[in-house]
C-alpha cells in the first residue's frame, strides 16, 4: 500500500476527527512548518468563527501532527479540508523535534482571504484537545487556548 506523510494543524489535529476521515491514519511525530503562521482567513457558514489556515511568514511556525495515511485516502482527505475552505498543498516540509524535514501533504486556505476573521471558539476546542493529545509544545498549546477563552468585557 502507497502511503503519504499528512501535517495535521487544524480540526483534524483531534484523534477522533482524523480518525473519522482516514481510519487507517497512523500518528508518526509532531512537527512545525517554519516561517509559517496562523491565520483565520475563511467562513464557511457552518462553524461560528473563521477557520484557521497556515500562510508563509518569517519568524513564525505552525505545530501539528504528522500521520502516515494511504495514498487513496487523499481523496477523503480533500472533500473534508474542503468543506472549511482549505485546499490540497504539498509545498511544505515539516520539521520533527530532531530537526529533520519531511515533504507532507498539508490543506491550506489558496483563495483570496474572505477577512481575518475571529476564530471559532469550538472549532479552536478540537484544535486544543488534539494539540494536548499528542503532546505538542506547550507553549503552542497554551496560544491556541487563548482562541478558546471568553472575550473580557
Amino acid at each position: 500500500m502507497q502511503t503519504t506523510l499528512y501535517f495535521a494543524y487544524a480540526a483534524l489535529l483531534s484523534p477522533r476527527r482524523i480518525l473519522d476521515v482516514v481510519p487507517e491514519a497512523q500518528f508518526r511525530f509532531i512537527a512545525h512548518l517554519p516561517e509559517t503562521r496562523l491565520v483565520f482567513p475563511h467562513l464557511n457558514g457552518r462553524w461560528d468563527g473563521g477557520l484557521p489556515s497556515v500562510k508563509p511568514e518569517p519568524g513564525n511556525t505552525v505545530w501539528g501532527a504528522v500521520f502516515e495515511i494511504p495514498v487513496r485516502a487523499l481523496a477523503s482527505l480533500d472533500e473534508t479540508e474542503k468543506s472549511e475552505g482549505r485546499e490540497r498543498s504539498e509545498a511544505f516540509k515539516a520539521v520533527d523535534r530532531e530537526g529533520h524535514r519531511h515533504p507532507v501533504v498539508t490543506h491550506i486556505h489558496k483563495g483570496a482571504p474572505n477577512g481575518e476573521y475571529t476564530p471559532c471558539r469550538d472549532y479552536m476546542r478540537l484544535v486544543v484537545d488534539g494539540g494536548r493529545h499528542w503532546k505538542l509544545p506547550t507553549g503552542w498549546v497554551a496560544g491556541l487556548e487563548e482562541y478558546i477563552e471568553e472575550p473580557s468585557l
